[in-house]
């Protein structure tokens, strides 16, 4: 029996799972690291905590099955995309700590370069916006903070990396400076469409390119790691979401994923067609494999699960995510409470950093049932939103989605039924919800040689339950309508 580690590093814990070669899972390990808040809007995990984590957790992993590294076809990592190290060449050291994903530090950077009219040329090349949310103003920041960085970076002495570029090159002994273009695409400074990094971009904002890692297929030799006991090759790379597209088997067009954790993320398969976004969405690179890239549209929520936790240690009305259904189930129909969970201003399609949550719609009657069938659906009516961004971009190319779902809230049976009433299109949720480390593994396995291809992998995919709308249209549109007045009214814009 042949096996895959799956590691999947991400924004509070690493994990690592061992899947067998039919991409069951056999065995999981996880530890969590502390998050670092130097400053208001800033967020940093310390390197070696990263570093640890996932080798402890990958160790114990194997410990715990009783599995040699020569059992080990292959690994497979996933990882949380856009947080940002810079290290020594020479010596590995990191010389700053690792800047997350949700750091805002660099918002008038991103502020000076849009007024000094750069976004349109940066979003044609790299599908993204210009936000501090990608890696490439958080390198700036720290060539431009840490003392000295400029110029070692000048002289070829620093190195760039995404997570997964950062575990390569440390699981390697520092032998291999790569990443997938699926990460690459997140970081503000890939041509997409060129696939290769961008000069100009670079230039712009004075990172030297000896920094920049090699870019390769999501399923390519990483090289090899000699630190779990014996040499274990390293075959498959894909950024978090893009893993569990991966997963979910969505290699058609028009095929679409979305994770429901703390926030959400939709990707809608585009195929060789990087679709340009005129409502906010982000183009960006599903995967690639022998060199060509499948794009997508990529839609982000900030708060999903978020909200029942909200509900839970915020109100004080539930005591575990695990009671807001049968709450929702019993709220009264006649109450129409509508939550807008933005707690941290509203994602896709609106790009709002700015405006806060608000409630409509309070009467005497209402009460924690209310509250609770409000907060599940506001992920439908979110989700509905970047669907229909999504059909705005690319007309024709959504027009039978079944939307397959994973992450936390995919659990609940009522959720996924209002997501399917109020989209009015077929929820698929799969047998095996651990998607992101799934597609991680199976790109391993794949290139291993012990797994299917895509075709055959998409034929494994199983449903363990599908959901069809029961809404009908006329009221569908109606509480969307009034989902689109409180957004309007949230976000102080008159309501049409």
């Amino acid at each position: 029996m042949r096996y895959i580690l799956a590691i999947d590093q991400g924004t509070t814990s690493s994990r690592a799972i061992l899947f067998d070669a039919n991409l069951h899972p056999v065995q999981i390990a996880q530890q969590e690291f502390q998050q670092h808040f130097p400053a208001s809007g800033w967020v940093e995990h310390a390197p070696e905590d990263l570093w640890q984590t996932t080798l402890q957790s990958a160790r114990v992993v194997l410990d715990k099955a009783g599995i040699g590294p020569g059992q080990v076809a292959g690994i497979g990592i996933t990882n949380q995309r856009e947080t940002t190290l810079v290290w020594d060449a020479d010596t590995g050291e990191v010389i700053y700590n690792a800047i997350v994903w949700q750091d805002r530090r660099t918002a008038d950077t991103c502020a000076a370069l849009r007024a000094a009219g750069h976004e349109a040329m940066i979003s044609e090349a790299t599908g993204l916006l210009l936000d501090p949310y990608f890696s490439g103003t958080k390198v700036k920041w720290i060539l431009d903070h840490v003392e000295g960085a400029r110029d070692r970076a000048r002289a070829g002495k620093l190195r760039f990396g995404t997570v997964d570029c950062f575990l390569i090159w440390k699981l390697t002994g520092g032998r291999v400076h790569a990443t997938d273009a699926t990460n690459a695409a997140r970081t503000l400074l890939y041509d997409i469409r060129e696939g290769q990094w961008s000069a100009e971009i670079c230039d712009l904002l004075d990172i030297p390119m000896s920094m920049l890692p090699e870019v390769r297929d999501c399923a390519a030799d990483f090289g090899t790691t000699d630190l779990l006991g014996g040499t274990i090759p390293i075959l498959g790379v894909a950024g978090d979401q893009q893993a569990a597209t991966i997963g979910q088997a969505c290699f058609k067009p028009g095929m679409m994923k979305s994770t429901y954790g703390t926030g959400c993320f939709a990707l809608l398969n585009t195929g060789d067609v990087p679709v340009k976004s005129q409502n906010r969405l982000l183009t960006t690179i599903a995967y690639q494999f022998d060199g060509r890239p499948t794009y997508a549209l990529e839609g982000s929520i900030f708060i999903a699960g978020a909200v029942v936790q909200w509900l839970r240690d915020g109100l004080g009305i539930i005591e575990s995510a695990g009671d807001t259904q049968a709450l929702a189930e019993r709220a009264d129909p006649a109450q129409e409470l509508v939550i807008v969970p933005a707690f941290t201003g509203l994602g896709a399609p609106y790009w709002n950093p700015d405006c806060r949550g608000a409630v409509f719609g309070l009467t005497r009657g209402s009460g924690p049932a209310e509250f609770a069938r409000a907060a599940l659906e506001s992920v439908g009516f979110q989700t509905r939103d970047l669907l229909q961004a999504m059909q705005a971009d690319w007309p024709g190319g959504t027009g039978d989605t079944t939307l397959r779902v994973d992450g936390g809230m995919a659990a609940s049976d009522w959720t996924m039924q209002f997501l399917a009433d109020i989209l009015g299109a077929p929820v698929d949720r799969p047998k095996v919800l651990e998607t992101t480390a799934l597609g991680a593994a199976w790109l391993a396995g794949m290139r291993a040689g012990i797994c299917p291809d895509a075709e055959g992998f998409a034929a494994t995919w199983a449903r363990a339950d599908g959901f069809e709308p029961r809404m009908g249209q006329g009221e569908r549109d109606r509480r969307y309508a009034r989902w689109q007045a409180a957004v309007a009214a949230t976000l102080g814009v008159p309501s049409a």
